[in-house]
Protein backbone atom coordinates (compact mmCIF):
# COMPACT_ATOMS: atom_id res chain seq x y z
CA UNK A 1 0.00 0.00 0.00
CA UNK A 2 1.07 3.59 -0.96
CA UNK A 3 0.28 5.89 0.92
CA UNK A 4 -0.29 8.64 -1.78
CA UNK A 5 -3.29 9.00 -4.48
CA UNK A 6 -3.36 6.68 -7.36
CA UNK A 7 -2.62 8.86 -9.98
CA UNK A 8 0.31 10.53 -8.10
CA UNK A 9 1.84 6.94 -7.85
CA UNK A 10 1.15 6.29 -11.68
CA UNK A 11 2.73 10.06 -12.95
CA UNK A 12 5.92 8.57 -11.47
CA UNK A 13 5.48 4.36 -12.14
CA UNK A 14 4.79 5.20 -16.04
CA UNK A 15 7.54 6.79 -16.61
CA UNK A 16 10.17 3.83 -18.08
CA UNK A 17 13.21 5.68 -16.99
CA UNK A 18 12.13 6.65 -13.55
CA UNK A 19 13.16 4.19 -11.52
CA UNK A 20 16.81 5.44 -10.96
CA UNK A 21 15.28 8.52 -9.11
CA UNK A 22 13.50 6.09 -6.43
CA UNK A 23 14.67 2.89 -6.56
CA UNK A 24 17.86 2.28 -4.39
CA UNK A 25 19.27 -0.48 -5.97
CA UNK A 26 19.42 1.32 -9.68
CA UNK A 27 23.03 3.04 -10.21
CA UNK A 28 21.67 4.69 -13.28
CA UNK A 29 19.66 4.53 -16.35
CA UNK A 30 18.72 5.88 -19.82
CA UNK A 31 16.09 5.20 -22.74
CA UNK A 32 17.74 3.99 -25.78
CA UNK A 33 17.42 5.81 -29.09
CA UNK A 34 14.87 8.69 -29.59
CA UNK A 35 11.66 7.14 -27.52
CA UNK A 36 10.24 8.64 -24.69
CA UNK A 37 9.87 6.64 -21.32
CA UNK A 38 6.19 6.26 -21.74
CA UNK A 39 6.45 5.07 -25.55
CA UNK A 40 5.39 1.36 -26.17
CA UNK A 41 8.45 -0.80 -27.31
CA UNK A 42 10.86 1.29 -25.50
CA UNK A 43 14.37 -0.41 -24.08
CA UNK A 44 16.03 1.19 -20.85
CA UNK A 45 19.37 0.21 -20.03
CA UNK A 46 20.42 0.67 -16.52
CA UNK A 47 23.00 0.05 -14.10
CA UNK A 48 22.58 -1.75 -10.60
CA UNK A 49 24.50 -0.33 -8.15
CA UNK A 50 26.15 -4.18 -7.64
CA UNK A 51 27.55 -3.53 -11.20
CA UNK A 52 24.99 -5.61 -12.93
CA UNK A 53 23.90 -4.60 -16.29
CA UNK A 54 20.13 -4.96 -17.24
CA UNK A 55 18.33 -4.14 -20.64
CA UNK A 56 14.02 -3.98 -20.55
CA UNK A 57 11.61 -3.36 -22.85
CA UNK A 58 8.12 -1.65 -22.44
CA UNK A 59 5.70 -4.30 -23.86
CA UNK A 60 2.24 -2.68 -22.84
CA UNK A 61 1.25 0.55 -20.98
CA UNK A 62 -2.54 1.48 -19.65
CA UNK A 63 -3.12 4.87 -18.53
CA UNK A 64 -7.29 3.58 -17.94
CA UNK A 65 -6.04 0.18 -16.33
CA UNK A 66 -2.87 1.98 -14.56
CA UNK A 67 -1.18 -1.14 -15.45
CA UNK A 68 2.31 -1.76 -17.31
CA UNK A 69 4.24 -4.81 -18.67
CA UNK A 70 8.11 -5.02 -19.81
CA UNK A 71 10.52 -7.59 -20.04
CA UNK A 72 14.04 -8.21 -19.57
CA UNK A 73 16.40 -8.14 -23.22
CA UNK A 74 19.85 -8.71 -22.13
CA UNK A 75 20.79 -8.99 -18.68
CA UNK A 76 24.35 -10.17 -16.52
CA UNK A 77 21.84 -11.38 -14.21
CA UNK A 78 20.78 -15.03 -15.05
CA UNK A 79 16.57 -14.22 -14.98
CA UNK A 80 15.88 -16.38 -17.94
CA UNK A 81 12.34 -15.41 -20.04
CA UNK A 82 11.46 -12.35 -17.19
CA UNK A 83 8.42 -11.02 -17.59
CA UNK A 84 6.98 -8.63 -15.23
CA UNK A 85 3.75 -6.89 -14.49
CA UNK A 86 2.88 -3.68 -12.52
CA UNK A 87 -0.63 -2.73 -12.04
CA UNK A 88 -2.17 0.20 -9.60
CA UNK A 89 -5.72 -0.33 -8.00
CA UNK A 90 -7.17 2.71 -5.81
CA UNK A 91 -7.82 2.81 -2.28
CA UNK A 92 -10.40 5.15 -1.07
CA UNK A 93 -10.11 4.85 2.69
CA UNK A 94 -7.36 7.61 2.57
CA UNK A 95 -7.08 7.96 -1.09
CA UNK A 96 -4.28 5.69 -1.11
CA UNK A 97 -3.19 2.94 -3.60
CA UNK A 98 -2.45 -0.30 -3.87
CA UNK A 99 0.45 -1.78 -5.74
CA UNK A 100 0.94 -4.98 -7.46
CA UNK A 101 3.74 -6.15 -8.81
CA UNK A 102 4.76 -9.76 -10.05
CA UNK A 103 6.97 -11.50 -12.19
CA UNK A 104 7.83 -14.87 -13.67
CA UNK A 105 11.06 -16.19 -14.48
CA UNK A 106 13.12 -19.34 -14.93
CA UNK A 107 16.87 -19.69 -13.80
CA UNK A 108 19.82 -22.02 -14.05
CA UNK A 109 19.50 -25.09 -11.95
CA UNK A 110 20.28 -24.53 -8.19
CA UNK A 111 19.44 -20.89 -8.36
CA UNK A 112 16.00 -20.92 -8.12
CA UNK A 113 15.76 -19.93 -4.32
CA UNK A 114 18.14 -17.44 -4.74
CA UNK A 115 17.51 -15.25 -7.56
CA UNK A 116 13.35 -15.61 -6.34
CA UNK A 117 14.37 -14.28 -2.98
CA UNK A 118 16.88 -11.42 -4.86
CA UNK A 119 13.67 -10.50 -6.93
CA UNK A 120 11.11 -10.10 -3.94
CA UNK A 121 13.52 -8.74 -1.71
CA UNK A 122 15.96 -6.31 -3.12
CA UNK A 123 13.62 -5.49 -6.30
CA UNK A 124 10.54 -5.87 -5.31
CA UNK A 125 10.19 -4.92 -1.56
CA UNK A 126 12.86 -2.57 -1.44
CA UNK A 127 10.78 -0.88 -4.50
CA UNK A 128 7.63 -0.45 -2.43
CA UNK A 129 9.64 1.18 0.21
CA UNK A 130 11.58 3.05 -1.36
CA UNK A 131 8.63 4.23 -3.98
CA UNK A 132 6.84 5.11 -0.28
CA UNK A 133 9.44 7.41 0.68
CA UNK A 134 10.15 8.78 -2.45
CA UNK A 135 6.60 10.23 -2.07
CA UNK A 136 6.24 11.23 1.38
CA UNK A 137 3.98 9.32 3.82
CA UNK A 138 0.56 10.61 4.52
CA UNK A 139 0.25 12.54 1.40
CA UNK A 140 3.70 14.92 2.70
CA UNK A 141 5.44 16.04 -0.13
CA UNK A 142 8.64 15.79 2.12
CA UNK A 143 11.05 12.75 1.99
CA UNK A 144 12.15 10.64 5.01
CA UNK A 145 15.30 12.68 5.22
CA UNK A 146 13.14 16.02 5.04
CA UNK A 147 14.31 16.49 1.25
CA UNK A 148 11.54 18.36 -0.82
CA UNK A 149 9.89 16.08 -2.94
CA UNK A 150 9.32 16.68 -6.74
CA UNK A 151 5.88 18.25 -7.75
CA UNK A 152 3.53 16.26 -10.47
CA UNK A 153 5.27 16.89 -13.56
CA UNK A 154 4.08 17.59 -16.98
CA UNK A 155 3.03 14.59 -19.12
CA UNK A 156 3.31 13.89 -22.81
CA UNK A 157 0.48 14.79 -25.19
CA UNK A 158 -0.67 13.94 -28.76
CA UNK A 159 -2.40 16.51 -30.58
CA UNK A 160 -3.33 17.97 -33.80
CA UNK A 161 -1.94 21.98 -33.86
CA UNK A 162 -2.24 24.69 -36.86
CA UNK A 163 0.64 26.64 -37.58
CA UNK A 164 -1.34 28.68 -39.56
CA UNK A 165 -4.93 29.50 -40.65
CA UNK A 166 -6.37 28.06 -44.32
CA UNK A 167 -7.79 24.60 -44.93
CA UNK A 168 -8.57 21.35 -43.37
CA UNK A 169 -4.91 20.64 -44.74
CA UNK A 170 -3.22 22.96 -41.66
CA UNK A 171 -4.08 20.79 -39.59
CA UNK A 172 -1.17 18.32 -38.14
CA UNK A 173 0.09 15.93 -35.77
CA UNK A 174 2.48 16.91 -33.09
CA UNK A 175 3.63 16.19 -29.62
CA UNK A 176 2.83 18.10 -26.77
CA UNK A 177 2.92 18.67 -22.96
CA UNK A 178 -0.17 18.27 -20.20
CA UNK A 179 1.25 20.35 -17.46
CA UNK A 180 0.64 19.59 -13.90
CA UNK A 181 -2.68 20.71 -12.46
CA UNK A 182 -2.12 24.22 -10.58
CA UNK A 183 -5.07 24.63 -7.67
CA UNK A 184 -8.52 24.69 -9.24
CA UNK A 185 -7.61 22.57 -12.12
CA UNK A 186 -8.12 18.94 -13.42
CA UNK A 187 -6.09 16.60 -15.73
CA UNK A 188 -7.75 14.69 -18.10
CA UNK A 189 -6.77 11.27 -20.23
CA UNK A 190 -8.99 12.25 -23.25
CA UNK A 191 -10.57 9.39 -24.93
CA UNK A 192 -13.23 11.29 -27.00
CA UNK A 193 -13.27 14.54 -28.31
CA UNK A 194 -15.92 16.57 -29.85
CA UNK A 195 -15.77 18.29 -33.31
CA UNK A 196 -17.92 21.73 -33.99
CA UNK A 197 -18.50 23.72 -37.13
CA UNK A 198 -17.07 25.94 -34.44
CA UNK A 199 -13.88 24.75 -34.71
CA UNK A 200 -14.03 25.43 -38.56
CA UNK A 201 -14.21 29.17 -38.17
CA UNK A 202 -10.96 29.43 -35.50
CA UNK A 203 -9.19 27.10 -37.80
CA UNK A 204 -9.82 29.51 -41.00
CA UNK A 205 -8.97 32.14 -38.69
CA UNK A 206 -12.42 33.82 -38.49
CA UNK A 207 -11.60 34.58 -34.58
CA UNK A 208 -7.81 35.22 -34.58
CA UNK A 209 -7.78 36.40 -30.74
CA UNK A 210 -9.24 33.67 -29.46
CA UNK A 211 -6.44 31.36 -31.33
CA UNK A 212 -2.76 32.31 -31.68
CA UNK A 213 -0.87 30.49 -33.74
CA UNK A 214 0.06 27.80 -33.09
CA UNK A 215 -2.74 26.56 -32.01
CA UNK A 216 -5.28 23.30 -31.04
CA UNK A 217 -8.65 23.73 -31.84
CA UNK A 218 -11.16 21.79 -29.59
CA UNK A 219 -13.83 23.25 -27.01
CA UNK A 220 -14.69 19.74 -25.13
CA UNK A 221 -13.76 16.03 -24.86
CA UNK A 222 -14.40 13.32 -22.49
CA UNK A 223 -12.08 10.99 -20.47
CA UNK A 224 -10.40 9.80 -16.91
CA UNK A 225 -9.37 12.59 -14.39
CA UNK A 226 -5.29 11.73 -14.15
CA UNK A 227 -4.94 14.07 -11.27
CA UNK A 228 -6.19 17.42 -9.51
CA UNK A 229 -4.76 20.22 -7.93
CA UNK A 230 -5.66 21.94 -4.97
CA UNK A 231 -9.12 23.13 -3.53
CA UNK A 232 -11.05 21.05 -6.54
CA UNK A 233 -13.55 19.58 -4.81
CA UNK A 234 -16.62 16.84 -6.60
CA UNK A 235 -13.79 15.01 -8.84
CA UNK A 236 -11.10 12.80 -8.03
CA UNK A 237 -8.85 10.78 -10.11
CA UNK A 238 -10.26 8.18 -11.89
CA UNK A 239 -13.51 9.78 -12.41
CA UNK A 240 -14.88 9.97 -15.94
CA UNK A 241 -15.62 13.18 -16.97
CA UNK A 242 -16.61 15.79 -19.71
CA UNK A 243 -15.67 19.46 -19.98
CA UNK A 244 -16.79 22.17 -22.17
CA UNK A 245 -14.67 25.13 -22.08
CA UNK A 246 -14.53 28.45 -23.65
CA UNK A 247 -10.77 28.34 -24.78
CA UNK A 248 -9.44 25.71 -27.59
CA UNK A 249 -7.42 23.06 -26.83
CA UNK A 250 -9.07 20.09 -26.75
CA UNK A 251 -7.62 18.13 -29.92
CA UNK A 252 -5.08 16.30 -28.03
CA UNK A 253 -5.00 12.90 -25.74
CA UNK A 254 -4.28 14.83 -22.28
CA UNK A 255 -5.39 18.10 -20.96
CA UNK A 256 -5.04 20.34 -18.18
CA UNK A 257 -7.84 22.24 -17.53
CA UNK A 258 -9.99 24.74 -14.85
CA UNK A 259 -12.42 22.57 -12.67
CA UNK A 260 -15.16 24.97 -13.49
CA UNK A 261 -15.74 23.19 -16.81
CA UNK A 262 -15.86 19.86 -15.83
CA UNK A 263 -18.90 17.29 -15.35
CA UNK A 264 -18.59 13.68 -13.89
CA UNK A 265 -20.40 11.58 -16.55
CA UNK A 266 -23.22 9.33 -15.54
CA UNK A 267 -22.16 5.38 -16.12
CA UNK A 268 -24.73 4.77 -18.67
CA UNK A 269 -22.88 7.62 -20.93
CA UNK A 270 -20.34 6.31 -22.77
CA UNK A 271 -17.32 8.71 -23.52
CA UNK A 272 -17.91 9.06 -27.32
CA UNK A 273 -21.11 9.99 -26.70
CA UNK A 274 -20.71 12.83 -24.23
CA UNK A 275 -17.96 13.96 -26.37
CA UNK A 276 -20.50 13.95 -29.13
CA UNK A 277 -23.59 15.92 -27.06
CA UNK A 278 -22.17 17.64 -24.39
CA UNK A 279 -22.09 21.24 -26.59
CA UNK A 280 -24.69 20.42 -28.67
CA UNK A 281 -26.91 19.12 -25.83
CA UNK A 282 -26.50 22.04 -24.11
CA UNK A 283 -27.07 24.42 -26.85
CA UNK A 284 -30.16 22.56 -27.88
CA UNK A 285 -31.42 23.03 -24.31
CA UNK A 286 -30.77 27.03 -23.92
CA UNK A 287 -32.28 27.18 -28.08
CA UNK A 288 -34.96 25.93 -26.77
CA UNK A 289 -36.14 27.02 -23.25
CA UNK A 290 -34.38 30.14 -22.49
CA UNK A 291 -34.37 31.81 -26.46
CA UNK A 292 -37.24 30.21 -28.20
CA UNK A 293 -39.57 29.10 -25.64
CA UNK A 294 -40.71 26.56 -27.88
CA UNK A 295 -43.74 24.77 -26.44
CA UNK A 296 -46.86 22.95 -27.88
CA UNK A 297 -47.75 24.32 -31.25
CA UNK A 298 -44.95 26.26 -31.99
CA UNK A 299 -43.59 26.99 -35.22
CA UNK A 300 -40.24 25.85 -34.93
CA UNK A 301 -37.70 26.30 -38.23
CA UNK A 302 -34.53 24.21 -37.98
CA UNK A 303 -31.59 24.55 -40.49
CA UNK A 304 -29.21 22.11 -41.19
CA UNK A 305 -31.93 19.78 -39.25
CA UNK A 306 -29.64 16.32 -39.55
CA UNK A 307 -26.85 17.77 -38.18
CA UNK A 308 -25.41 17.36 -34.57
CA UNK A 309 -27.42 20.03 -33.00
CA UNK A 310 -29.69 20.09 -35.18
CA UNK A 311 -31.14 15.96 -34.66
CA UNK A 312 -30.73 17.17 -31.08
CA UNK A 313 -33.17 20.17 -31.40
CA UNK A 314 -35.38 18.53 -33.61
CA UNK A 315 -36.34 15.65 -30.76
CA UNK A 316 -36.44 17.83 -28.33
CA UNK A 317 -38.72 20.33 -29.83
CA UNK A 318 -40.74 17.51 -31.00
CA UNK A 319 -41.43 16.03 -27.40
CA UNK A 320 -42.55 19.85 -26.51
CA UNK A 321 -45.33 19.20 -28.82
CA UNK A 322 -43.81 22.16 -31.62
CA UNK A 323 -44.37 21.93 -35.45
CA UNK A 324 -40.66 20.94 -36.30
CA UNK A 325 -39.62 22.08 -39.79
CA UNK A 326 -36.24 21.56 -40.99
CA UNK A 327 -33.55 22.11 -44.08
CA UNK A 328 -31.36 19.39 -45.20
CA UNK A 329 -29.45 18.98 -48.09
CA UNK A 330 -30.57 15.12 -49.43
CA UNK A 331 -33.09 13.07 -49.04
CA UNK A 332 -31.13 10.73 -46.88
CA UNK A 333 -30.84 13.61 -44.72
CA UNK A 334 -34.66 13.61 -44.47
CA UNK A 335 -35.23 10.85 -43.81
CA UNK A 336 -33.04 10.91 -40.13
CA UNK A 337 -34.61 14.10 -39.56
CA UNK A 338 -37.75 12.23 -39.62
CA UNK A 339 -36.65 9.60 -37.39
CA UNK A 340 -35.44 12.16 -34.61
CA UNK A 341 -38.80 14.50 -34.85
CA UNK A 342 -38.49 16.83 -37.62
CA UNK A 343 -42.17 16.45 -39.16
CA UNK A 344 -41.46 18.48 -42.04
CA UNK A 345 -38.09 18.45 -43.86
CA UNK A 346 -37.14 20.19 -46.58
CA UNK A 347 -34.90 19.12 -49.19
CA UNK A 348 -32.42 22.55 -50.74
CA UNK A 349 -28.89 22.89 -51.58
CA UNK A 350 -29.44 25.91 -52.80
CA UNK A 351 -31.46 27.24 -49.30
CA UNK A 352 -34.70 27.94 -50.57
CA UNK A 353 -37.17 27.60 -48.36
CA UNK A 354 -39.74 30.77 -47.42
CA UNK A 355 -41.90 30.61 -49.72
CA UNK A 356 -42.61 26.64 -49.22
CA UNK A 357 -43.00 27.89 -45.10
CA UNK A 358 -45.46 30.39 -46.03
CA UNK A 359 -47.55 28.18 -48.17
CA UNK A 360 -47.50 25.14 -45.77
CA UNK A 361 -47.84 26.29 -41.99
CA UNK A 362 -47.64 30.38 -42.26
CA UNK A 363 -44.29 31.03 -41.47
CA UNK A 364 -42.18 30.25 -38.38
CA UNK A 365 -42.42 31.92 -34.88
CA UNK A 366 -38.52 30.63 -34.11
CA UNK A 367 -35.76 30.41 -36.63
CA UNK A 368 -32.43 28.51 -35.59
CA UNK A 369 -30.20 29.92 -37.87
CA UNK A 370 -26.51 28.09 -38.95
CA UNK A 371 -25.76 28.73 -42.24
CA UNK A 372 -25.47 32.43 -42.05
CA UNK A 373 -25.32 35.20 -44.73
CA UNK A 374 -26.65 32.78 -47.68
CA UNK A 375 -29.78 32.33 -45.75
CA UNK A 376 -30.39 36.11 -44.60
CA UNK A 377 -32.98 36.65 -46.97
CA UNK A 378 -34.89 33.85 -46.58
CA UNK A 379 -35.07 33.44 -42.81
CA UNK A 380 -36.78 37.27 -43.17
CA UNK A 381 -39.41 35.78 -45.68
CA UNK A 382 -39.66 32.80 -43.48
CA UNK A 383 -40.69 34.16 -40.21
CA UNK A 384 -43.88 35.03 -39.05
CA UNK A 385 -44.85 38.39 -37.26
CA UNK A 386 -43.06 38.62 -33.83
CA UNK A 387 -41.14 35.76 -34.83
CA UNK A 388 -37.58 35.20 -33.25
CA UNK A 389 -34.49 34.65 -35.39
CA UNK A 390 -31.78 33.40 -33.40
CA UNK A 391 -28.39 32.87 -35.24
CA UNK A 392 -26.47 30.38 -34.11
CA UNK A 393 -23.32 29.88 -36.84
CA UNK A 394 -22.40 31.20 -40.14
CA UNK A 395 -21.36 28.46 -41.97
CA UNK A 396 -21.80 29.98 -45.77
CA UNK A 397 -19.65 33.02 -44.38
CA UNK A 398 -20.32 36.04 -41.82
CA UNK A 399 -23.70 37.84 -41.77
CA UNK A 400 -24.07 41.24 -42.43
CA UNK A 401 -25.50 43.95 -40.10
CA UNK A 402 -29.01 43.83 -40.02
CA UNK A 403 -30.98 46.83 -39.99
CA UNK A 404 -33.34 47.56 -36.73
CA UNK A 405 -35.70 49.25 -39.47
CA UNK A 406 -35.41 45.73 -41.07
CA UNK A 407 -36.63 44.03 -37.98
CA UNK A 408 -39.52 46.40 -37.22
CA UNK A 409 -41.09 45.55 -40.58
CA UNK A 410 -42.53 41.98 -38.88
CA UNK A 411 -41.31 43.24 -35.01
CA UNK A 412 -39.06 40.49 -35.50
CA UNK A 413 -36.54 39.90 -32.50
CA UNK A 414 -32.69 38.59 -33.09
CA UNK A 415 -30.30 36.90 -31.18
CA UNK A 416 -27.12 35.89 -31.37
CA UNK A 417 -26.13 33.36 -28.61
CA UNK A 418 -23.05 32.02 -27.29
CA UNK A 419 -23.16 29.19 -25.64
CA UNK A 420 -20.27 29.86 -23.30
CA UNK A 421 -22.74 32.71 -21.24
CA UNK A 422 -25.43 30.08 -20.84
CA UNK A 423 -22.61 28.23 -18.90
CA UNK A 424 -21.21 30.81 -17.36
CA UNK A 425 -21.01 29.00 -13.49
CA UNK A 426 -20.23 25.83 -12.73
CA UNK A 427 -23.20 25.17 -11.65
CA UNK A 428 -24.98 26.47 -14.67
CA UNK A 429 -23.15 23.66 -16.80
CA UNK A 430 -23.53 21.22 -14.34
CA UNK A 431 -27.81 21.76 -14.09
CA UNK A 432 -27.65 21.78 -17.87
CA UNK A 433 -25.44 19.14 -18.47
CA UNK A 434 -27.72 17.18 -16.16
CA UNK A 435 -30.91 18.19 -18.40
CA UNK A 436 -29.03 16.12 -21.53
CA UNK A 437 -28.26 13.73 -19.39
CA UNK A 438 -31.79 12.89 -18.03
CA UNK A 439 -33.77 13.77 -21.58
CA UNK A 440 -31.22 10.81 -23.08
CA UNK A 441 -31.89 8.36 -20.60
CA UNK A 442 -35.78 8.44 -20.46
CA UNK A 443 -35.98 8.49 -24.25
CA UNK A 444 -36.33 12.74 -25.17
CA UNK A 445 -33.25 12.72 -26.96
CA UNK A 446 -31.69 9.50 -28.65
CA UNK A 447 -27.89 9.44 -29.33
CA UNK A 448 -27.28 11.06 -32.88
CA UNK A 449 -25.04 9.09 -35.41
CA UNK A 450 -21.80 9.40 -34.75
CA UNK A 451 -18.94 9.29 -37.11
CA UNK A 452 -15.46 8.78 -35.30
CA UNK A 453 -11.93 9.75 -36.60
CA UNK A 454 -8.62 9.04 -35.00
CA UNK A 455 -6.98 12.56 -33.59
CA UNK A 456 -4.66 12.19 -35.93
CA UNK A 457 -6.60 12.48 -38.68
CA UNK A 458 -8.40 15.72 -37.80
CA UNK A 459 -7.69 16.87 -41.14
CA UNK A 460 -10.35 13.88 -42.91
CA UNK A 461 -12.84 15.00 -40.15
CA UNK A 462 -12.81 18.66 -40.77
CA UNK A 463 -12.96 18.24 -44.82
CA UNK A 464 -16.23 15.92 -43.79
CA UNK A 465 -17.52 18.13 -41.82
CA UNK A 466 -17.42 20.73 -44.35
CA UNK A 467 -18.20 18.73 -47.48
CA UNK A 468 -22.24 19.10 -46.06
CA UNK A 469 -22.09 14.87 -46.46
CA UNK A 470 -21.98 13.98 -42.43
CA UNK A 471 -25.13 13.10 -40.45
CA UNK A 472 -25.34 13.68 -36.77
CA UNK A 473 -21.68 14.30 -34.76
CA UNK A 474 -18.12 13.91 -35.48
CA UNK A 475 -15.57 13.04 -32.68
CA UNK A 476 -12.15 12.29 -32.72
CA UNK A 477 -10.92 9.22 -31.05
CA UNK A 478 -7.64 9.64 -28.66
Amino acid sequence: MIDAPIARVWAVLRDFNSHDQWHDVVAESRIEGSDRGDQVGCVRSFTLKDGNRIREQLLTLSDTDYKSTYCIVEATVPLQRYVATLKLKPVTDGDRTFWHWESTFATPPGQERELREMVARDVYEAGFANLRRYLGQGGDRRGAAGAAMPQALPLPARRSVLHRYGGPEVLQAGDGEAPAPNAGEVRIRQRAIGVNYFDVYLRKGWIPSMLPLPGVLGMEAAGTVVDVGANVNGVLPGDRVAYLGAQPGAYCSLRTVPAEWVVRLPAAVADEVAAAMLLKGITADFLLRDLGHVRAGTRLLVHAAAGGVGLLVCAWASRRGAIVIGTVSSEEKARVAREYGCAHPIVTREHRFADTVQAQFGGVDVVIDGIGDAAREENFAALARRGHWISLGQASGALQPISADRLVQKSITFSRPVVFDYVATQAELAERATRVWNALADGTLKTPPIERHALGDAAGAHERLESRRTIGALVLIA
